[in-house]
């Protein structure tokens, strides 16, 4: 009993889970699974000595900025780049540096909350900008900012609002439009594009997930996204674009307190990297999660059904449903799946009984079901997943349970 409860204390708490939601970017269980090679990468930076801040051509001392600078600059084909600990982070300090003191114009429809009760308002107000709201909820104009525009004003702001979608009667002018205005005023655009996704979405009729590159190219002098959503990597705030805007940002003391660490910039490089060999779909748990066929998901889990044996209070069988991105991407598209469906009076109990097993399997329960998605399943864990069920199902588990051991069929 000592031993067990000296074990339970000395166990680190953040542990490892098997992620059977189908809930691809999930905020609670760490969102995107990292890849082989940004692991590797990651042992030979954090087990040893590193050339984080020492220039190997010179033998001097260097910057850490320059690691996923020179990635990100060929990857968005922006003039530079700069990394932080998150995208409220970037937010934070694109802010204060270029609006410290001065207005911010926003519309009101992007005055979005961006999880955990953080709100852009907060944020916003925090960097010492003075908040500008433009136009209404549902519609906002071009006239609405060229109106409120006057000697205070340091900025524009363009959020995108990824954890919801607003229909029917709203619009909001173009980022064209936006980028017109900057030109005419020479006003700086500053566009909070959340995910950060570099891949191809339309194949899911997912196409409104804006891509930094895109909008670089466009003319957007400063964008800031996510490492650990649609990218695929680490948690980070990215933020790119002119270089005289990125340099005003590099020197703002609030950038120390705000940099990344030598095991973020090893893990975002070697992502990035996969990006630049065009093996993002091979190399990136994320992107072949997105991609895997239904029939490649439910091959898998046929293969799982057919080492299962189920009591007569349960059946399982395969059905029809939905994996979604997550992370406030693309809230309102699914992506086809086949799921594994369990049926019991005891849904509850084997639901908690998966949770707390190790690892712990979460999965999601829906209309007395309890479903397992193998989308978010990486296909080396497939053997965890029929353990864990295997376990439930095993007549020395039929206590807990609820079975009766002689109906077992």
């Amino acid at each position: 009993m000592l031993v067990q409860e000296f074990e339970g204390r000395t166990r680190p708490a953040l542990r490892r889970i098997l992620n059977a939601t189908g809930v691809i970017l999930h905020t609670n269980l760490g969102r995107a699974p990292l890849a082989p090679a940004a692991l590797k990468n990651l042992e030979q930076v954090a087990t040893g000595y590193s050339n984080l801040e020492f220039d190997l051509s010179c033998g001097q001392r260097g910057k850490r900025d320059v690691f996923a600078n020179r990635l990100l600059t060929e990857l968005l084909g922006c003039e530079q780049a700069l990394v932080v600990n998150n995208c409220a982070a970037a937010l934070f300090l694109g802010l204060n540096t270029l609006a410290e003191g001065g207005e911010v114009l926003i519309s009101r429809g992007e005055l979005i909350e961006i999880g955990d009760s953080f709100r852009i308002p907060d944020i916003l107000r925090k960097s010492s900008a003075i908040l500008k709201e433009v136009g209404t909820t549902n519609r906002t104009r071009l006239s609405d900012y060229t109106q409120d525009i006057n000697d205070r004003t340091r900025l524009i702001l363009r959020v995108h609002p990824s954890n919801f979608r607003m229909v029917g009667f709203c619009s909001r002018p173009s980022l064209e439009e936006l980028l017109q205005l900057g030109k005419d005023t020479g006003i700086p655009l500053l566009e909070d594009l959340g995910s950060g996704c570099l891949l191809d979405l339309a194949s899911f009729g997912i196409k409104d997930e804006p891509n930094p590159r895109v909008s670089l190219q466009m003319g957007v002098p400063l964008v800031c996204f996510s490492g650990d959503k649609l990218l695929g990597g680490p948690q980070a705030g990215i933020l790119a674009g002119r270089s005289t805007l990125i340099q005003q940002m590099r020197i703002n003391p609030l950038f120390r307190a705000l940099r990344v660490d030598k095991l973020t910039i090893s893990v975002l490089e070697a992502t990035l990297i996969s990006y630049l060999k065009h093996r993002e779909s091979e190399e990136i748990p994320l992107a072949r999660m997105v991609h895997e066929s239904v029939e490649q998901i439910g091959q898998r889990a046929e293969q799982i059904l057919a080492q299962l044996v189920a009591p007569d209070s349960m059946s399982i069988s395969l059905v029809d449903g939905l994996s979604v991105i997550g992370g406030g991407s693309a809230p309102d598209h699914g992506i086809p799946s086949r799921l594994i469906a369990l049926r019991s009076p005891h849904i509850i109990r084997i639901e908690g009984e998966l949770r707390q097993g190790d690892p712990p399997l979460i999965a999601r329960v829906e209309n007395d079901s309890l479903l397992l998605d193998l989308r978010t399943i990486l296909p080396e864990d497939d053997l965890l997943v029929t353990q864990a069920l295997r376990r439930c199902l095993d007549p020395g588990h039929a206590g807990s349970l609820g079975f009766d051991p002689a109906n077992r069929s």
